[in-house]
């Protein structure tokens, strides 16, 4: 399998309001609930930088959390601005392709 292609969108696009779908570079199709990718955040808000330890309360995230906006990070991630007001994190391609198993 070609490294690039597999780690390259050619696609992304809200499947349903609670998927989201990426089409990779080499074919695969990846859907992801939003709820989940809000949930996984890794941003120095959602993950204490120093421990690891996740600061998120699941709890505190509305289950109707959807991304109002998803914006490119150069050639390598992705930026979502999410209905609950958060927006500092980023998702890495490779990231996501690990997360779609």
């Amino acid at each position: 399998m070609d490294e690039v292609a597999a780690h390259t969108p050619a696609e992304i696009r809200q499947a349903s309001p609670r998927e989201l779908m990426i089409r990779w570079g080499d074919g695969r199709e990846s859907v992801y609930p939003v709820r989940e990718l809000r949930l996984v955040c890794s941003c120095a808000t959602c993950v204490d930088e120093w421990s690891g330890e996740a600061r998120l309360d699941p709890a505190t995230v509305p289950e109707d959390v959807h991304p109002l906006r998803i914006e490119a990070v150069g050639r390598y991630a992705i930026r979502v601005v999410w209905s609950d007001g958060h927006d500092s994190g980023i998702y890495p391609f490779r990231r996501l392709r690990a997360l779609a198993g």
